[in-house]
């Protein structure tokens, strides 16, 4: 009971701030959104973004499985992709900004949903839900915290596609933006791509991945995620007034939720639970930067 109490209070307090941070997100960019029903675009795009992962919740809960988190994630981002796209298009056709920030997102989310999907069915499971799963409850918490990502990593897209006013043209920002998504993106593929290889490997079984950008950082698929997201934050630069510009807190999020919470403190510790005691280990932690790369490698 005592447990069963204590799941019930954290995951109120999860969704009640999820819930909080997402409502005043919509205040601040919304104003100049597209009005649906007396409500603004971006708010339907919050409430897509939480919904679904609850809808999902329910059949992962019963059957005690997080094969379909990642795909569910995927599959949030195309359909709000898809909706902002129409929902700016009751003020005015789709601008090649939208269609092309839009796109982006597309690429990347097909790329690595699908990749995270094939992941965890080979592998079985993902041990971040072992302790997760085993009570509905506790398991709300992951998805109700994946439809907070995906709304804040997503906000600069939700924002130029559901715009009223009129887009003003391509400018240099735009292709500084894809630059830097390109930039992201190719290391992200490379890196996942090699560790993927590395682990099919069965001389490499229960080691830890150095070579290739993984030589360079110990998180290299990290450091392009932040980068690709970075990249379409520039896409607001030139269209971006008054609060709106609070949507470039996206790769600020991404960027601490990473380095901070979910990311590289949780996959270093289980780092440090397997090879802590390794010499050749604290010499790849001791020579290879978490996520940025020294402009000199250490031998």
């Amino acid at each position: 009971m005592d447990s069963t109490r204590q799941d019930l209070r954290l995951t109120t307090i999860v969704v009640t701030s999820v819930c909080i941070i997402a409502f005043l997100m919509v205040r601040a960019v919304g104003n100049n959104s597209v009005i649906l029903n007396g409500s603004s675009a971006v708010l339907y795009c919050a409430v897509v973004c939480i919904g679904i992962q609850w809808v999902a919740w329910i059949p992962a809960s019963i059957g005690k499985t997080e094969r379909f988190y990642d795909l569910t994630g995927g599959l949030t981002y195309l359909t709000v992709v898809g909706f902002s796209l129409w929902a700016g298009s009751q003020s005015e056709p789709p601008s090649v900004r939208e269609l092309m920030v839009s796109l982006l997102v597309v690429i990347w989310s097909l790329r690595l949903s699908s990749f995270l999907y094939f992941r965890i069915h080979r592998t079985g499971k993902d041990g971040r839900f072992d302790q997760l799963k085993t009570s509905p409850i506790r398991f709300l918490v992951p998805w109700t915290l994946q439809g907070l990502w995906v709304f804040l990593t997503m906000i600069v897209v939700i924002v130029i596609n559901t715009q009223a006013d009129t887009a003003p043209a391509l400018g240099i920002w735009d292709g500084v933006g894809v630059s830097i998504w390109m930039l992201g993106f190719g290391i992200e593929a490379i890196a996942d791509r090699q560790k993927t290889a590395f682990n099919t490997e069965s001389k490499n079984q229960g080691k830890w991945i150095d070579s290739g950008l993984w030589s360079y950082a110990r998180h290299p698929n990290y450091l392009g995620e932040i980068l690709l997201w970075t990249g379409i934050a520039f896409f607001g630069i030139s269209c971006f007034t008054g609060l709106e510009r609070v949507a470039w807190v996206s790769p600020i999020f991404i960027y601490l939720l990473l380095t901070k919470v979910s990311g590289i403190p949780i996959l270093d510790k289980r780092g440090l639970e397997k090879w802590g005691d390794d010499p050749e280990y604290q010499k790849y932690r001791d020579r290879t930067p978490a996520l940025f790369p020294r402009l000199n490698k250490k031998s």
